[in-house]
């Protein structure tokens, strides 16, 4: 998930420092910021959109680069960071799974401001004959060792077919590359990413080809299959791919990288201020990367994404005239869900200390899974 970054900034430094309108946009004067390492998407984009605020409002942002979910997250729990520029960890921790299902962590109450749509499907070699989700029965799918970010999206999209993993071949890699590279090199069938993955354009010019099965907007019981397993993406149509020709559609989900998210504790003015920088320095970052127009608020300032809008991105984004009945309904549910696994975390917490680490997680996702199937 690299990309290029045309606004230049130092490494974990202080950005933009000039100041012609602070005043006028009730920012503070420097904030914290984390995201993904130096070199990711996550990281050129924050760095775009804090140049973009020290330009527009004078506000300096340092921003913390790390590679792991944990390291993203804690800064902004310990109070340490302001926002976080996160991906599916904002999801998992949210929830309390994967790495977040052990005594240390359990599900953390956090919010959203706003997320850039990524889109995701199962991406096939052309000779596989994977023409539908529903096609990957008894295919080999590759997955990535200790990626749970990857690989439940993987699952949710094959669930969009009726399918489980027990209906396919997983094959897991021990790295993202390596995954996403193996279908040139015949080892597997197909894979669930991003569609400008650097390996799918080695793909697209191989001997095998490459397809992308359709997640159609109108397939209602797909979707309800794969939001069951995920519920925090939505239909998108993708235009640029790899060995996608000029002018032609991919029907894909969406899912949010990065989601810029806070805590509960940040006041609803903070936020608001926040995201209302965000909308009004829009001009000076949505060239930064390949996909920064996605930052326009229309876009990500809507469901679905990982956790709850906070009540501040809420108001601005009525004020705007963005934000929907449909959307409040999206987030009251998201934010029931939230509560009932913090709740039910409160209980199972004390009641199962003397278990060991393993023995604890597999208990915790069990109790969220009840939990989760109590709400539907």
């Amino acid at each position: 998930m690299k990309t290029g970054f045309k606004l230049g900034a130092a490494a974990g430094g202080l950005m933009a420092l000039s100041a012609f309108g602070a005043a006028a946009q009730d920012l503070p004067d420097t904030m914290v910021w984390t995201s993904y390492d130096v070199g990711s998407a996550g990281y050129a984009e924050a760095s775009a959109i804090a140049d973009a605020f020290g330009k527009e409002f004078g506000t300096r942002v340092r921003i913390q680069p790390s590679g792991s979910g944990i390291g993203r997250l804690q800064p902004l729990l310990q109070g340490r960071a302001d926002y976080a520029f996160l991906a599916t960890e904002a999801f998992f921790v949210s929830e309390g799974a994967f790495d977040f299902a052990t005594p240390d962590w359990g599900p953390r109450a956090l919010r959203a401001v706003a997320g850039r749509p990524a889109g995701i499907t199962l991406i096939a070699a052309g000779d596989a004959g994977i023409d539908t989700v529903a096609d990957a029965r008894g295919k080999r799918i590759a997955f990535v060792a200790g990626n749970p970010s990857v690989n439940v999206k993987c699952e949710a999209i094959l669930a969009f077919g009726g399918l489980t993993l027990d209906d396919v071949e997983v094959i897991t890699f021990p790295t993202y590359a390596a995954a996403m590279s193996s279908m040139t090199r015949n080892e597997s069938d197909a894979t669930c990413t991003t569609p400008t993955t650097s390996q799918l354009y080695e793909l697209a010019e191989s001997p095998r080809g490459i397809h992308y099965a359709p997640l159609e907007a109108e397939n209602a019981a797909g979707w309800e299959g794969l939001l069951k397993v995920l519920p925090i993406m939505g239909p998108s149509d993708e235009d640029v791919a790899a060995g996608l020709a000029e002018g032609e559609i991919a029907k894909m989900a969406a899912y949010r990288y990065p989601v810029i998210t806070t805590t509960t504790e940040q006041t609803a003015d903070e936020v608001y201020a926040f995201i209302k920088a965000l909308d009004e320095s829009y001009d000076l970052y949505k060239d930064g990367t390949a996909t920064m127009s996605r930052w326009s608020l229309d876009i990500s300032g809507r469901p679905a994404i990982d956790v709850p809008f906070h009540d501040g991105a809420i108001r601005y984004l009525k004020e705007k005239g963005i934000w929907t009945e449909e959307d409040d309904a999206w987030n009251a549910k998201r934010t029931e869900r939230m509560d009932a696994l913090l709740a039910a975390w409160e209980e199972f917490k004390p009641q199962n200390d003397g278990l060991s680490e393993d023995e604890f997680a597999e208990a915790w996702m069990a109790r969220r899974a009840e939990v989760v199937a109590g709400l539907n």
